[in-house]
């Protein structure tokens, strides 16, 4: 029947229709398989089919796995076969022919653990020959996988499970032929060459071009000391590190430079030096006078202009000076003999911001007017006018309170702005009297370093009222005056509140001093450095007031490997009351190692020292001592001084019953009356029950 369905038929009614049984043979039905075995004989399938080779697609297209590592890049086997280790990839000649021949080994496989059904690592026979050229493993990864392994290499080793990515190390490749040198910044180069001395960088300019070039730099050179290399250096390599780097220059010294004498060199070096700030010359004997007005007035920046000894420097040089270095604020022109005081006074009206000044030995200056000027700018605060043998107690006078000050009726003293003097050299200027140097007094509150060596005439009188009002005062040099006395030292000195604070004091060949006036000075100065004494009265009990005044202000420590410092350098040579027991005593104490005692559980250690200079015969010995205190081998300088000790006792006592006993009397009966008389104004040693002994000038020495 045939019914054709038409646009708006009416549908067919339901039909029942019989089904018919054949006698054919039933075919059973597969059993439905587990999802591992289903995927397994899947993968078996795909992979042993000819389509796949005759269409030429990579095994991996095609593989039911998404992952980073392709399926298809091992051969698995089904359950039935058997085990094999050998899997044999089509090669080229059965590709062509597209061999439909198994290659997937059984279920029985290393790559399949068995225990748990998860695929494992693929493992290689060593030594099984393939019968088949392999194709490449790694032809199924991914573009991105394979670009981490090298072209020819085997499929990589698997650590742990199949799905683990492979471990690789990649090789640094190194750069042949690395320049260092040349690649790295100029600047990192300059830095570097930095740390080379002078001498070492003209050396290391002949390596090669690139390192003359650096080596000549002017940043290298902005600091041009040639004192200390300017013998090792010959002419042209200085002159030529001069014109090179003349316009980084900015300090200059060429103190006693031989090679720049020739007027050739001088003028290379004025020529290229236009920025200098800071100018030495000392020593340049042969330097130019045209010369030397070319470099001043081609540089009005300079600060700091040392001419020492210069014979080319005239009252002319002052006078250009003074026009064209407005900002010079040190000047020396100390030893220079063609000029005088009115050429300093030049510079003083030409320079207001000049603040050390120093003039040694220069003539003219009692000229008031220049003392006048000094007093109205007032802004030196070092000035040195040593051997100035013209300076008189006026133009002092003048320099310190002006012509005709104001004088205060109450405490009689002038009415003037203090001085900002913070240093004042007047060392042998035989001129000045104490009156002069009186004038001082009140005047310079900001001294801290007075020099008055050489002025024989002073007296006690003009020292007195200086030290009570200078109470910065550290440095005070009295050398050569005879008419000191110890009331200075130990009424007005020792109490002076300049006195803790004093570091430096000289007094030698002030030969009326003694014990009576040290002793004091030394228990009040606590922070002495020097103390120069020799030809002085002191015996060896300032040499102990010195020992002990070190060992209780310097700390000690309980470190046995520390090295000590000297702490204070004493003079004490042809000092005829200073005896070897003196010497012991800071020898003594300078190698002291404390016991442990009951508060203090460790033994202690010094850690200043007291250096001496004293009688030449036993300076080896001191010296030798003082060398193994400080390398801090102190069991070996106590060895020496209990050594040397033990050398002068049988030296000096040699015949205990003879004259060694009568000349060790004798010195301590001299001694005992010396410091008699400096104590009791002459009484000596006539007390009751007492002999007296006639008083002989012995020989020194027995």
């Amino acid at each position: 029947m045939a019914n054709t369905l038409a646009d708006g038929a009416t549908p067919l009614p339901n039909l029942t229709m019989s089904v018919e049984h054949t006698d054919a043979i039933a075919i059973e039905q597969p059993s439905r398989r587990r999802g591992k075995a289903k995927i397994l004989k899947s993968l078996q399938r795909i992979s042993s089919s000819p389509a796949l080779a005759q269409l030429g697609s990579k095994r991996t297209r095609n593989s039911p796995y998404g992952g980073r590592a392709a399926v298809s890049s091992m051969s698995l086997a089904s359950a039935s076969s058997p085990r094999s280790y050998d899997i044999s990839y089509p090669s080229q000649s059965t590709m062509a022919g597209y061999s439909t021949a198994p290659t997937t080994p059984g279920l029985d496989s290393p790559f399949l653990n068995n225990s748990n059904g998860s695929f494992s690592g693929r493992k290689r026979e060593q030594g099984s020959p393939s019968t088949s050229t392999p194709t490449s493993p790694l032809s199924g990864l991914s573009p991105r996988l394979m670009a981490s392994f090298p072209e020819e290499s085997t499929f990589p080793e698997v650590i742990e499970d199949y799905f683990t990515l492979a471990k690789t190390t990649r090789q640094r490749v190194r750069r042949i032929n690395f320049d260092f040198w040349g690649e790295i910044p100029h600047e990192m180069r300059l830095a570097i060459l930095e740390y080379l001395l002078p001498k070492e960088l003209v050396r290391a300019s002949i390596v090669s071009k690139e390192f003359y070039k650096a080596c000549f730099d002017g940043q290298l050179w902005t600091c041009f000391d040639a004192s200390e290399f300017y013998k090792d250096i010959p002419a042209e390599s200085l002159s030529k590190i001069i014109v090179t780097a003349g316009p980084f220059v900015k300090d200059l010294n060429l103190r006693g430079c031989v090679q720049v004498e020739h007027y050739k060199r001088a003028e290379m070096v004025v020529k290229a030096c236009k920025n200098l700030i800071n100018a030495t010359l000392e020593g340049c004997r042969n330097f130019q006078r045209s010369t030397l007005h070319s470099l001043l007035k081609s540089n009005e920046r300079l600060a700091h202009l040392n001419l020492t000894g210069l014979t080319a420097v005239t009252n002319g040089t002052c006078k250009i000076i003074a026009q064209s270095c407005p900002s010079l604020e040190m000047f020396n022109v100390s030893w220079c003999t063609h000029m005088d005081a009115r050429g300093i006074r030049a510079v003083v009206l030409g320079c207001p911001k000049l603040k050390d000044l120093r003039a040694g030995e220069v003539r003219g200056f009692n000229n008031l007017d220049l003392a006048q000027n000094i007093f109205e700018t007032n802004g030196l605060q070092k000035l040195v006018l040593s051997g100035c043998t013209d300076l008189s107690d006026i133009a002092l006078r003048t320099m310190a309170v002006g012509d005709d000050p104001e004088i205060d009726i109450l405490t009689d003293l002038p009415l003037v702005p203090a001085r900002r003097l913070q240093h004042l050299d007047l060392s042998r200027c035989n001129r000045l009297t104490s009156v002069g140097v009186k004038t001082l007094a009140h005047l310079v509150p900001d001294l801290e370093g007075l020099q008055l060596n050489g002025c024989t005439a002073l007296t006690d009188n003009a020292l007195m009222d200086i030290v009570k009002t200078t109470p910065r005062l550290t440095h005070l040099e009295i050398e050569d005056l005879s008419q000191l006395t110890n009331i200075f030292l130990s009424e007005h000195l020792a109490k002076a509140p300049c006195a803790p604070r004093m570091k430096h004091l000289s007094v030698s060949y002030c030969e009326n001093l003694g014990d009576t006036g040290m002793l004091p000075v030394i228990r009040a100065c606590t922070s002495l450095s020097t103390v120069e004494m020799d030809n002085t009265k002191i015996s060896d009990l300032v040499l102990a007031e010195a020992a002990s005044m070190i060992r209780t202000r310097a700390s000690r420590t309980t470190n046995s490997r520390s090295r000590p410092q000297v702490g204070l350098s004493m003079d004490v040579f042809d000092c005829q009351n200073v005896t070897w027991t003196g010497i012991r005593e800071v020898l003594s104490r300078n190698s002291e190692v404390s016991k442990p005692t009951g508060a203090q559980n460790e033994a202690t250690y010094p850690t200043q020292i007291i250096s001496m200079k004293c009688f030449h015969v036993w300076q080896q010995t001191v010296d030798e001592h003082k060398r193994r205190v400080l390398k801090g081998d102190l069991p070996a300088a106590a060895r020496l001084e209990r050594k040397w000790a033990e050398y002068m006792m049988a030296n000096e006592e040699a015949g205990a019953g003879g004259a060694g006993a009568r000349r060790r009397r004798r010195r301590a009966r001299e001694a005992q009356m010396l410091h008699a008389d400096e104590e009791e104004g002459g009484l000596g040693m006539g007390g009751i029950g007492r002999r007296r002994r006639a008083r002989s000038s012995g020989c020194a020495i027995m």
